[in-house]
């Protein structure tokens, strides 16, 4: 008789910190890693994402939400919207202000608003990336 034992796999809760450096992470970029003192990190990182974001506003790029502005649906303005909101308080901040968020034609015929769009959207996308590298550290996942 062949005895067949099967490895049981213990998982250890997230920490509380993790989620809090998470959350950290997303509302300012690079304050996830300055929480867990990875300095270069948060200034390579975080860095990235604010000169992203503040590039993206001065070529003219224009940022999403819920309303049917650019001739398209709202449905068509979801995934566009969640990249940009990645951004935390600079998309929020700028919404509150409603920098970057009118439909200017003006705006939209310059020659680098297709790039600000872009950097717009990169700057946020780039943030999630970083928040999960802050999270994997402070959950002890990645050193």
């Amino acid at each position: 008789m062949v005895k067949v034992e099967k490895a049981i796999e213990l998982k250890e809760p997230t920490p509380g910190m993790a989620w809090a450096t998470g959350a950290a992470a997303w509302l300012v970029p690079g304050a996830g890693h300055l929480i867990i003192k990875r300095w270069v990190r948060a200034v390579l990182m975080g860095g990235s994402v604010w000169i992203c974001f503040f590039i993206g506003l001065a070529m003219g790029g224009h940022m999403f939400d819920l309303s049917t502005g650019q001739g398209s649906g709202a449905i068509l303005q979801v995934p566009p919207m969640i990249a940009n909101l990645g951004s935390g308080v600079l998309y929020i901040v700028c919404w509150l202000l409603g920098i970057g968020f009118a439909d200017d034609p003006v705006q939209a015929a310059r020659a680098t608003y297709e790039y600000g769009n872009t950097f717009l959207l990169i700057a946020g996308l780039l943030n999630y990336l970083t928040m999960l590298d802050a999270f994997d550290i402070a959950a002890g996942r990645k050193s």
